[in-house]
């Protein structure tokens, strides 16, 4: 059984920042954010800290986790992953993965539209796509090129494209365009974790969302191995 008007400690380093928020009581009572290119590793936990202090709250206080898990920055993203694992498994408390589709949603109607695509900027001037279908993903999210978007992402009735270069990718199917940016992060993901709690969603193990592969592969030799002494 879910708690009513859980407490929420959402957070998220998917991008050059470092973003937290706690909700409580559908309100948020919390938020800070540093802006950063490198370090959050180093920052995230302190913050975390803070932010519970600044509340008068406890790691024994929280009934749920919420992390960005992206797409956005290969690194940042596994950094707050991974906290969000291990804080979940020492608290004993559920964390709940958000996607950077989702933080682009309208957060005061998530499960509203019928028929949504959403855009989020991807390197070189491409975009990451995902079809939603009131505030639920209705397919996995692809890389396309917004000024030449593929016949296939059409949706029949009703289509909205929202975020990044929305009026490009909706002006050849006719759709309605919604720009919109990601801001507000940690505010959103507590918000987005609570509106799925509050639809009876089962909390599963986070993972990072990555919608191509990494820029650097992994070493393709095995590494050495130790003998005991």
């Amino acid at each position: 059984m879910g708690v009513t008007n859980p407490t929420i400690l959402a957070f998220d380093t998917s991008a050059a920042h470092c973003a937290a928020a706690i909700l409580q009581r559908d309100a948020i009572v919390a938020e800070r954010i540093a802006l950063m290119g490198r370090g959050q590793a180093e920052h995230l936990m302190p913050m975390l800290e803070a932010l519970l202090s600044e509340v008068a709250l406890g790691w024994k206080d929280l009934h749920y986790l919420a992390v960005g898990i992206g797409p956005g920055n290969f690194t940042g993203t596994r950094i707050s992953v991974a906290a969000a694992r291990g804080l979940a498994l020492a608290l004993r408390i559920p964390a709940i993965g958000v996607s950077s589709f989702e933080v682009m949603r309208d957060p005061a109607g998530p499960g509203a539209h019928p028929a949504e695509i959403v855009s989020i900027e991807a390197p070189r001037g491409a975009a990451y796509v995902q079809r939603f279908g009131h505030g639920r993903p209705q397919s996995a999210p692809r890389l396309i090129a917004p000024d030449a978007p593929p016949e296939d992402l059409r949706l029949p009735v009703n289509m909205r494209v929202r975020g990044y270069r929305a009026d490009d990718i909706a002006r050849p199917f006719g759709a309605e365009a919604s720009d919109a940016v990601l801001e507000d992060i940690a505010c959103r993901i507590a918000r987005i974790a609570d509106w799925r709690l509050s639809q009876g969603e089962k909390p599963d193990r986070p993972a990072p969302l990555y919608v191509r592969p990494a820029d650097a592969a992994p070493p393709s030799e095995a590494p050495p191995v130790i003998l005991p002494g």
